[in-house]
Parts: structure tokens; sequence; C-alpha cells
């Protein structure tokens, strides 16, 4: 179960529907980010004849249901619609019920753990104590806002900023979610940092998240960006807007720069690349699942 936020109420209100197991966490993040407490992650099929095994390779279930909880006061139609539109993707059939606040966060938080997502960074909940002296920690709560260590596409690129950022480098954090990259790039001896987002719920979670682990990072709407080109912009967005976004964060990178691109399906890898292969030299630089983060320099001359 993924933790958003405590429940106040006598009671709350339970919205579940099925999806992909591929596709779940994309669900429950987008329905953290608009609005829910808690997300439960489950076989669709547990309890009945037909219940499987969580796939080990892939550590997910075939079909999951995603059980959201709302505060009473909650729009959950809305906050649904919301969450759909921030990934691009209709629910099925969905029920709602009301349920009694029996303190879902607290009894979830032991769910919960230090990740280990690179050679040096560790994401570590705010109720977990930090991680050896020589680790970098990153105190990130699950759940809070897109992007916060549990998914490949955010770990891939933790490792690429671990494995090549250089000291003082400048930083574009490009739909930052959580922070969680923006806060990485800080710890790892960034120079300036800047993440933006259209979603001000993520600017609000990102500034939360930049002081309470003590690093210097602005946090803006793409409108506001007035600084020039960067030594490093990463973006772990998805691959049609990443497509679409191309010239605009090729814009941003100084050349002889380095853009790193996640939440890229193996399947989609080709194509994207292609999309950047008129400023960047670039390719594939890492694959966790099936998904990619691909990285490349920014070319003196559009090809």
């Amino acid at each position: 179960m993924a933790v958003r936020r405590g429940a106040g109420g006598a009671s709350l209100v339970a919205l579940r529907f099925d999806v992909a197991g591929a596709i779940a966490d994309e669900w429950a993040d987008a329905l953290l980010a608009s609005g829910a407490m808690a997300v439960d992650v489950a076989d669709a099929q547990g309890g009945t004849p037909f219940e499987t095994a969580l796939d080990v390779a892939s550590e997910r279930w075939e079909t999951v249901r995603l059980t959201a909880l709302f505060d009473q006061a909650t729009d959950v139609d809305a906050a649904l619609a919301h969450a759909g539109a921030a990934i691009g993707r209709r629910p099925g059939a969905r029920s709602l019920q009301t349920v009694p606040d029996d303190d879902w966060v607290r009894r979830t938080r032991d769910q919960f753990g230090p990740i280990h997502a690179s050679e040096r960074l560790w994401i570590v909940p705010s109720w977990c104590d930090p991680v050896g002296s020589s680790a970098l920690n990153l105190i990130i709560d699950p759940g809070l806002a897109f992007g916060t260590g549990s998914h490949a596409t955010t770990r891939l690129c933790l490792r690429w900023l671990d494995a090549n950022l250089q000291q003082g480098a400048s930083v574009l954090d490009y739909g930052c979610g959580s922070g969680i990259l923006s806060i990485a790039a800080a710890r790892l001896g960034a120079g300036l940092v800047v993440g933006v987002d259209i979603d001000e719920r993520a600017l609000v979670a990102s500034r939360a998240n930049a002081r309470r682990n003590a690093v210097k990072a602005r946090f803006m709407r793409p409108r506001s960006l007035r600084f020039s080109a960067f030594d490093i912009v990463v973006a772990n967005i998805l691959a049609d807007p990443l497509e679409r976004l191309a010239p605009r964060l090729a814009s941003r990178v100084r050349a002889g720069g380095s853009v790193v691109l996640s939440g890229i399906l193996e399947s989609q890898a080709g194509a994207l690349a292609a999309a950047y292969s008129r400023c960047f030299d670039i390719g594939v630089w890492g694959s966790e699942d099936e998904w990619v983060a691909l990285a490349g320099s920014r070319v003196e001359h559009d090809r």
C-alpha cells in the first residue's frame, strides 16, 4: 500500500477497480497525487480459485485490484478523473464503499523500508532511521507525488545521476513530481538545481521535500523558467510527452551537456531516440524490467 497522509475522519470512502499489473504503479501514484490518502495494490484474483503468485521477475500480478482511500469530503469521481487524465488512461468498472477509519497509515508504514536506489543513494521514509554514514539518504515518503523511488523509471534516473553528475553542474528536472531527482542532484554536488512541473501539488511536495532534506533547489512551473541552458536536463515523464517536448528540452541543454529521459518502455525507445537524434548523440543508457532510460550529449549544431 502506498501512503500519502493520515486519515482524520470516523470513516473513509474506498474506491476499487482493476488494472493491468504493468500500469498499477502509474495509477497508484496518480491517485495519491489527486487526493487519495492511501492506495492498496493486491492480486485482483486474490481469495478465488484463480489466485496467482506474485511474478518474481516483475514483482507484480498480471491484473491488480487498486483500493484508494479518500476522506468522505473528497469528490471521488473528480479525483479519479484527474488521476486518469494525468496518465492518459481511463479506469474500467469501479465501486465505492464506506469503510471505518482503522488508522490505515499507521498499519501500512511497516511495509516500507529504505530503498537502495544506486551505489550511493538510498531513499528513506521519514519514519525510518537513516542508512549508514557513508550513504546519501534522500528522505522521501512513499506516494507523496510522482517519482518517489518505488518505480524503475525513477531509479534509472537516480543511477545515471550518481554515475555521471559532476560537481557544480547545473541541473533541470523537467516534470519534478516529488522533487526526488532534484534533491538527489543537490546531494550529489550539483550547483544550480531547478525543478519544473505543471501540477502545483507536485511543486508543493517538491519544496517540502527539499526543505526536509536541507537542500537548495528551485521549483516552478515551466512558463516561469527564466534560466537559459543547463549542463544536465533530466525528464522522467512518459514517451508521448517526451517526444512532443524534444525541441523544448533540447533548447535547455547547453552544447556538450547531457539529456536523460525515462518513463520509456523498451518498445518505445527507438522512436524516442530518433526524435532526439537531431540534437543529441543518444541511445539506451540502462534498463530495468521493461523500462529504459535514454541518455545522450548535445551536439554543437543540429543535424
